[in-house]
């Protein structure tokens, strides 16, 4: 408000109304407007009676004091509905203006609304959502300023850095130390920091450090793929400070100035052996932290991030992010690739291709082109166990493994009784079973090579000479055809053969390959 009465008394002393404007912090058209009204109503200084600013403004102006019959907005609505994704005040303005006009009243200037709302904002809440919205963005880094451990036995003192994450809109803080800043600990950072915060913001925005952006860029960095990984996982989107913009995160920039003044030297004089006791007593320091009240506005970052940021955090998962760490390979002619001294097989298909390997504590993934091509459960055990999918091999190597007893037994019972018996007198007739199942082999492959019904015939043929039937007659009788005379032919030239030998050891046409006349 301007000061009628000090305007009123300095114009009475004679002084210029351009020393009167600096006196009373107002413009030189101000002061003009007042004289000017002043002496159209009459009123000079000495005052007959003691008026105050607010009176004289309501004798000059009184087209001032009009400003009362204007529609209130709801400021306590518009502070709820400035929380919603995509929301601005000049959008609430603009609805706030058709309101009024659709109920026949006036409404303030956009001016004067974001003037209100700033003033309510300020007095009654302890954040205010005009460039933050809760729940939106959270903010990453490393402190500079690292603690230390001290060895319980050389009493060494071991370096410690600590972590960083401050939620923009209420301020709220959470701080770990880890023993090195390796992509482990940033990953596990970031877990702890959900769990503690209870939720997850929609987006990350941490530094240009090689553990979260693999090449900066100020229009489309290539962010480090563990990292986009555990992102996608929590729904979030990483977008990274751009290089030497600190103000791109200005309040884990602000906080960690803090941090390092109310947590990491107030720790200075205290002597921590094990990373269990400094996290805890970071806890206690931090909690001191959050529940520090505001200097300017009432609350604190605790009661700020329950009332106005907790209900806009995203979910979090039913399970938390595993941590992988990602490796390539080129995959051998045994399609088997190494992880950790282990072998886990690949699809054959894939000799000599580069491929992508994700490792975890419990799974082995194999990707070719973004796509997943072998999946196994990490070994743990002796060194150089292979774990091998039989689909992985070749047609050529599963006869060594997939071509056993079972399998011949069960093949040779779908072909028919001869075959299985013959099956089994081979089997018998070896002393060692490995030897026994090559003949076996013999024998399935003759049988895509001529048909399982001639096998079967054949079977029966040779069974007739004898109970335990080698490959090589099989050969034989199937080459010569044997297996394709019947019955009765065959019972005619063994009733000569009977007759020819009826006279001793007499050797016909027959037994020297010749037909019989």
């Amino acid at each position: 408000m301007l000061k009628y009465r000090d305007i009123l008394r300095l114009h009475a002393q004679e002084v210029s109304q351009r020393s009167i404007a600096s006196s009373c912090g107002c413009s030189r058209n101000s002061v003009s407007d007042v004289l000017k009204r002043a002496g159209e109503v009459e009123i000079t200084w000495p005052f007959e009676n003691d008026i105050s600013d607010i009176e004289l403004q309501t004798m000059l102006f009184p087209e001032k004091n009009k400003s009362d019959a204007r529609k209130q907005p709801n400021y306590e609505s518009v502070h709820k509905e400035l929380a919603k994704s995509g929301v601005t005040l000049s959008l609430l303005w603009h609805e706030y203006v058709e309101e009024c006009r659709s109920r026949k009243e006036i409404p303030y200037s956009y001016r004067h609304f974001c003037r209100f709302y700033h003033r309510f904002a300020t007095t009654t809440k302890a954040t205010m959502r005009i460039k933050r919205k809760p729940g939106e963005v959270m903010e990453v880094d490393w402190a500079g300023q690292t603690t230390s451990l001290t060895d319980n036995l050389t009493g060494e003192s071991i370096p410690a850095y600590v972590f960083v994450a401050t939620l923009p809109c209420s301020q709220y803080t959470y701080v770990e130390a880890f023993l090195s800043m390796d992509m482990e600990s940033w990953i596990t950072a970031h877990l702890h920091t959900y769990h503690f915060f209870g939720g997850a913001t929609r987006i990350l925005v941490p530094d240009n450090l090689k553990t979260g952006v693999d090449k900066a860029s100020r229009t489309d960095p290539t962010i480090n793929r563990t990292y986009h990984e555990m992102a996608e996982h929590y729904r979030t989107v990483v977008m990274p400070a751009r290089v030497r913009h600190p103000k791109d995160k200005p309040s884990v920039e602000g906080a960690v100035g803090v941090i390092s003044t109310w947590i990491i030297a107030s720790l200075r004089n205290q002597q921590f052996f094990t990373l269990h006791e400094l996290n805890g007593a970071i806890q206690e320091k931090l909690s001191e932290f959050n529940q520090k009240e505001f200097q300017k506005k009432k609350g604190n970052r605790h009661s700020a991030f329950l009332e106005e940021e907790k209900f806009a955090l995203l979910t979090l998962p039913a399970s938390p992010y595993e941590l992988a760490t990602w490796m390539t390979a080129t995959v051998p002619f045994d399609y088997h690739i190494a992880v950790d001294k282990m072998y886990y097989s690949v699809p054959y298909e894939y000799i000599k291709y580069v491929v992508d390997i994700r490792v975890t504590t419990t799974m082995i993934e194999v990707f070719y082109k973004s796509f997943r091509i072998a999946s196994h459960m990490r070994l743990r055990g002796k060194e150089g166990e292979p774990s091998t999918i039989p689909e992985h091999r070749p047609v050529h190597h599963k006869q060594y493994v997939d071509y056993n007893r079972d399998y011949f037994l069960a093949w040779a019972e779908t072909v028919g009784l001869h075959t299985l018996t013959t099956v089994k007198g081979i089997l018998a007739s070896y002393k060692v079973e490995k030897q026994a199942l090559k003949s076996c082999l013999a024998l399935f492959k003759l049988a895509d090579q001529y048909s399982v019904e001639r096998i079967e015939s054949a079977c029966k043929r040779a069974l007739e000479y004898s109970a335990r039937p080698n490959i090589n007659s099989l050969k034989t009788i199937l080459k010569t055809g044997q297996d394709k005379l019947t019955t009765s032919s065959s019972t005619e030239t063994a009733k000569k053969e009977n007759q020819v030998n009826a006279h001793g050891f007499t050797r016909g046409a027959a037994y020297y390959g010749r037909k019989e006349k």
